[in-house]
């Protein structure tokens, strides 16, 4: 394939020319934005239905961790991302780190882009799935019916699929990030995320001396209905705000989102959590082909699978290419819950004494401060009139972002009397103009 093979080229030409590769790396120009909606754009789901397609055979017996089928599915992902250029970054110069468990021997499939930037190559941003599954399903592991192939198409041979798109889409860019980027392919995931956790307290040598700043998780993504899931914006101030810039970028119809606060040791995206790293996990939910012999390959969405993976990589890149110094992990977020959300948006009322001249009630989100919630919204106000709603994000006020919520209270009342201005919001991860007319 032609881009894989100039990918290969930028990596390993200044791995042996150490002294220059600094020289080598800045001497091209930072991918555009134009550059990177074209790598996005090659993202495609008749693509990821080929993987798709291959991971869930029956061939595979299920691709149970430590078994047969399992170190065939390795084998399968292992011979998908080595043409693509990356460097190996597991044991012994391969892809592959190899672990004994009581199941058998298991083996995550790890592949690196480094940075491109000096300043921050060392610090790496880890986007990953598991790619095994439950085999032929037990009292532990299934839902039944017992003895038949379960051949997880969803989970998770949609969210390796995913990854597998999203490394090609890097090897589309002129460049790497800044950041580098490791792209895993976990094992053992439905044994008790035994993959994540091993990787985490065993660093392979080609990673050691790189910190992990951020996380990425794919977690069956192949069922998309109304709205996308996503878990762990709480993990950092201000990563709500982030995936929803991501999603709204153009080229793309954004998606509707649910930001899930609850924190559960139900994917891998958790032990990166206990660790104190920020991490986010996509996953479209839950369905009643999980873990049962159905969830098979004519069931994917392969129509929603394609955005997703798109919305995953533009969130990716935010993170790997932001000039903002890195995102300090924020400890709440392992206590709060669906319930604490339900607190912080919970309506308000206005005083009748003092409804406000745009009949609005904000209330500061710790995690999101330049975001503030709205918790009221008087009747006929202008507010109201210009369709805001309770719930929405407040992001900008007359063309500009907020820094805080009392900024949001200044800008409003400067705007003369009987003038009207433009409020920008997020709703479901959507940004939404609205113009409130006094």
């Amino acid at each position: 394939m032609e881009k894989p093979a100039s990918l290969r080229l930028r990596l390993l030409v200044p791995l042996g020319l150490a002294s220059c590769s600094c020289l080598l790396l800045l001497s091209q120009p930072p991918a555009t934005a134009a550059e990177k909606l074209h790598a996005r754009s090659t993202i495609r789901s008749s693509e990821a239905a080929e993987h798709i397609a291959a991971l869930a055979d029956d061939a595979f017996e299920g691709r149970e961790g430590g078994r047969r089928g399992g170190r065939a599915a390795g084998g399968y992902v292992e011979q998908a991302v080595a043409p693509l250029g990356f460097l190996p970054a597991g044991d012994n110069g391969g892809y592959f780190q190899s672990f004994a468990t009581g199941h058998g021997t298991l083996r995550n499939v790890l592949a690196l882009l480094p940075g491109s930037d000096p300043t921050c190559r060392d610090e790496l941003v880890v986007i990953g799935g598991h790619y095994d599954h439950v085999g032929y399903g037990n009292a532990r592991n299934s839902f039944g019916p017992f003895g038949f192939v379960h051949n997880g198409a969803d989970d998770n041979a949609s969210g390796v699929a995913g990854l597998l798109e999203i490394a090609e889409a890097l090897a589309a860019l002129p460049q790497p990030p800044r950041r580098s980027i490791l792209i895993a392919f976990w094992d053992g995931e439905e044994q008790g995320l035994l993959g994540s956790r091993h990787f985490l307290k065993h660093r392979p040598p080609p990673l050691r001396g790189r910190e992990i700043v951020f996380a990425i998780n794919l977690d069956m993504i192949g069922r998309l209905r109304q709205r996308l899931e996503v878990f762990g914006t709480r993990s950092a101030v201000g990563l709500e705000a982030l995936v929803t810039r991501a999603n709204n970028l153009p080229g793309q119809e954004p998606l509707d989102l649910t930001f899930d606060w609850k924190v559960e040791a139900d994917s891998d995206h958790y032990p990166f959590l206990q660790r104190g790293i920020p991490t986010i996990m996509f996953h479209t939910g839950l369905h009643d082909d999980y873990h049962r012999p159905s969830d098979d390959v004519h069931r994917v969405n392969l129509a929603g699978l394609e955005p997703v993976v798109r919305l995953t990589f533009a969130t990716l890149l935010e993170v790997a290419d932001s000039p903002e110094p890195r995102l300090p992990f924020r400890n709440r977020c392992l206590t709060e819950s669906n319930a604490s959300r339900s607190r912080l948006e919970a309506k308000a009322y206005l005083p009748a004494d003092k409804p406000g001249r745009w009949g609005i009630g904000i209330r500061l989100d710790e995690a999101n401060p330049t975001v503030p919630v709205v918790v009221a919204v008087r009747p006929a106000s202008p507010a109201d009139r210009g369709g805001l709603r309770l719930r929405d994000r407040i992001l900008a006020i007359g063309g500009r972002p907020l820094r805080d919520q009392q900024e949001l209270v200044g800008r409003l009342s400067e705007i003369a009397p009987g003038g009207g201005v433009e409020v920008v919001v997020a709703r479901d991860g959507r940004r939404l103009k609205l113009l409130w007319q006094d």
